[in-house]
């Protein structure tokens, strides 16, 4: 994950992402370079659109959180009823159990 990390500061600050460059910013972070995984890196990123991909990365997960929220909500909501339902019936049994004491 560093790697891609290295890479999105290179961005963000508007450097070249290049091996080098890569290298240098995980060697500052304290990681040492896998020079393979620096070269795949560098490689994947030719000709793609960092700015793009990000937004899109980030605007997929952001649609998709509220509708799996959703299901929760509801299932909150059932076990409330639930309870509420069973509070009834308890106070219902109760007086009943009285009234045979007394009756």
């Amino acid at each position: 994950m560093e790697y891609v990390y290295s890479a999105m500061l290179l961005h963000s600050v508007g450097k070249e992402i290049t091996e080098d460059n890569v290298e240098k910013v995980l060697k500052a972070a304290g990681v040492k370079p896998d020079p393979t995984r620096v070269k795949a890196l560098t490689a994947s990123l030719e000709g793609v659109d960092i700015e793009e991909a990000m937004s899109t990365a980030f605007s997929v997960p952001a649609a998709a959180a509220p509708e799996a929220a959703a299901p929760e909500e509801e299932e909150k909501k059932e076990k409330k009823e639930k309870k509420e339902k069973k509070e009834e019936v308890s106070e219902e049994e109760a007086a009943a159990g009285l009234g045979a004491l007394f009756g």
